[in-house]
Order: C-alpha cells, then sequence, then structure tokens
C-alpha cells in the first residue's frame, strides 16, 4: 500500500535513479576515448547533479567522490534531492571505471544505489576490501578462510563438472600474484579485468553467467555499491576491510573498525528496501553501452528493488534536444 507519510521509499524512485545513471552515461560518453578520465568523470558528476536535486528524497551520499574538500560534488557526507521524505542513504559513483572510458574500453558505467537511513556500511579509512562473490547457486561456498583452491573444487563439484570449467574473474593487479598461481595450480581459468569492480561483480552472480566467482583486492566503496546491487538481484558478496598500511590500520582500528570480520551483503547495506540503477557508458558483458544515432542516442539499463525483487533490464532512446541539454554540444 502506498506510504501517506511519504517516509518509505516508494518505488517510482526506482525510475528516477535510473533517468539519473541515464543522464550521467550520456554525458560521460562525450569523452570516451579521448584520454580525459577526469572531464569524463567530471560530466558525468554534473549531468547526475542536474537531474538529483529534483529527485523526492532527501538523501545523505555515504559513499561518493571523496570528502567534501577533494569532490565538488556528491561528496560523502553531502545531502542530495529535493529534502522531502524519505530519508535514504545513497552511493554513487558516476563513471565506475574512468579509465575504461578514457581508453574506449567496455565495461564503463554509471552507478546509483540507495537505501533506508543509517543501512549502508561507511568504509571509513579503508580504501580496499578483500571481496568474493557468485552466483545464489554457490553463494553457500563462499568462505574468504578457506583457501581459494578448495573453494575452486567446491564449485566444481557442485556444477558436475572438472574444476578446469571453472572460471575466477579478478582485478590484474600485482597483490594478486599468490592467488594467480593458485588458482593455475588447480587448473581453473582466470579472466583478467583492468578496472570494474561493479560491473564484474553484476556479471559473477547472474545465472548462467560465464563467470563463476569474482575474487580478489579491489575499492571498498565499490563493495558497497555491489552488495546493494546483488541485494535486489540475489547472489552473495563476502568482503574484509583490506588496509594498505600501518597507517590505515591504525585510523580503521582507532575509529572501531573490526578488521577481520566478515561482512556479507546483508553488513554493507542492511536495509530491506534497496534500489539500484545503471546505464552502459561503454559496450560490456552486463550491458551496451551509449550509441549515437542519427536522432540522437541509444542507452540501455539495469534498474532493480529488493523489496520487490524486481529487476528491470531499460532501453531507451534520447533526442537531440535533451543531449544537447547534458552536454551542451550538437549531437550529429
Amino acid at each position: 500500500m502506498p506510504d501517506p507519510t511519504g517516509s518509505r521509499p516508494d518505488r517510482n524512485l526506482a525510475m528516477e535513479l535510473v533517468r539519473v545513471t541515464e543522464y550521467g552515461a550520456l554525458a560521460a560518453a562525450r569523452w570516451v576515448g579521448l584520454g580525459e578520465k577526469e572531464s569524463a568523470d567530471g560530466a558525468a558528476v554534473d549531468a547526475m547533479r542536474l537531474m538529483l536535486d529534483s529527485v523526492r528524497m532527501d538523501g545523505v551520499v555515504v559513499i561518493g567522490e571523496g570528502e567534501k574538500d577533494e569532490a565538488p560534488m556528491l561528496y560523502n557526507g553531502e545531502h542530495i534531492g529535493d529534502g522531502s521524505p524519505p530519508e535514504v542513504d545513497i552511493a554513487v559513483d558516476p563513471l565506475e571505471g574512468t579509465t575504461l572510458a578514457a581508453e574506449g574500453s567496455p565495461r564503463a558505467l554509471a552507478v546509483m544505489a540507495l537505501s533506508e537511513r543509517g543501512t549502508m556500511f561507511d568504509p571509513g579509512p579503508c580504501v580496499y576490501m578483500m571481496k568474493i562473490a557468485a552466483q545464489q547457486g554457490f553463494a553457500h561456498l563462499l568462505d574468504l578462510d578457506r583457501p581459494l583452491e578448495e573453494t575452486l573444487k567446491l564449485v566444481a563439484k557442485e556444477k558436475g563438472t572438472d574444476v578446469r570449467d571453472v572460471t575466477v574473474m579478478m582485478l590484474k593487479r600485482d597483490r594478486h600474484a599468490d592467488a594467480v598461481a593458485e588458482i593455475r595450480r588447480v587448473g581453473a581459468r582466470i579472466r583478467f579485468i583492468e578496472h570494474g569492480d561493479v560491473s564484474a561483480a553484476l556479471l559473477a552472480v547472474q545465472d548462467e553467467s560465464p563467470v563463476d566467482l569474482l575474487w580478489g583486492i579491489g575499492g571498498t566503496p565499490e563493495g558497497v555499491i555491489s552488495a546493494a546491487s546483488i541485494k535486489c538481484m540475489g547472489g552473495q558478496l563476502l568482503g574484509r576491510l583490506w588496509p594498505r598500511n600501518d597507517e590505515e590500520r591504525n585510523a580503521a582500528l582507532e575509529q572501531g573498525y573490526d578488521l577481520d570480520e566478515v561482512l556479507d551483503v546483508n553488513r554493507l547495506v542492511s536495509g530491506n528496501d534497496v534500489f539500484f540503477a545503471a546505464t552502459g557508458v561503454t559496450d560490456g558483458d552486463v550491458l551496451d553501452g551509449v550509441h549515437y544515432t542519427r536522432g540522437g542516442a541509444s542507452t540501455e539499463s539495469l534498474v532493480m528493488r529488493s523489496r520487490s525483487g524486481t529487476v528491470r533490464r531499460v532501453s531507451a532512446r534520447h533526442d537531440r534536444a535533451k543531449l544537447r541539454e547534458i552536454s551542451g554540444e550538437r549531437v550529429g
């Protein structure tokens, strides 16, 4: 039933969010392949700001573009929306994969999620976390403390295949050298990515995905955003904070963080009414990117809500006037 007080998020917020990510993607796409990641990110932020101020919500950015002094907009702690109920936490990455967009590489996204106020995990000083994620069928096999080799064998058994048919997606980073050796020793496959934790998580948790596990040390903010999407579409993600140095470790301990705690999806986003939206900027495994046409451009988006379990794929066409409003440039 509708909530007359407006204190509970309304289902119409789903479409409001996807309009925000569409704007961000359309603006960022004007910079794809030009080698200017800051310009692409700035364009996405500006376009999202244009839409966010009109959304009916009292939102606080928990996961944003950094601290206030580091980011002109969408910074951690900023209030966004028109100030009316509901009160919600916001996680936003205007351009997930800035380098991907700058290079014209696949899988760049504009992403946003929200949940009830006080329900999103604030990573504090910890920039990175260890993560493992998989679809619902493998969720019971996830364990950050078990040797990865053993988990791969269990996944293979669950699939009814040889371990050589198990695929792990991970960031290509030096810090993963030991895990790479372990995976290859057991005979499983690796699909490396250069950037894009959220896109990778979206792929890993889908049924019939070509990827069985997402594993590795990646961004904590991306972990929270991924958890929001997984809470809506199913699957599981486990994470553990991974301080980069003694200074970060000490700061986390002083602020009361438990560095041994395993953070699952419900710990990272504890709300019962979670919304998630993502729009492709460049073509990828999960979403097509922005494509320009004679009349304007097309976008593809995912929009979901945990309360209903609904996952929608939205294809949209945008005319020249809208593109000029967003980018200030002539199209076509």
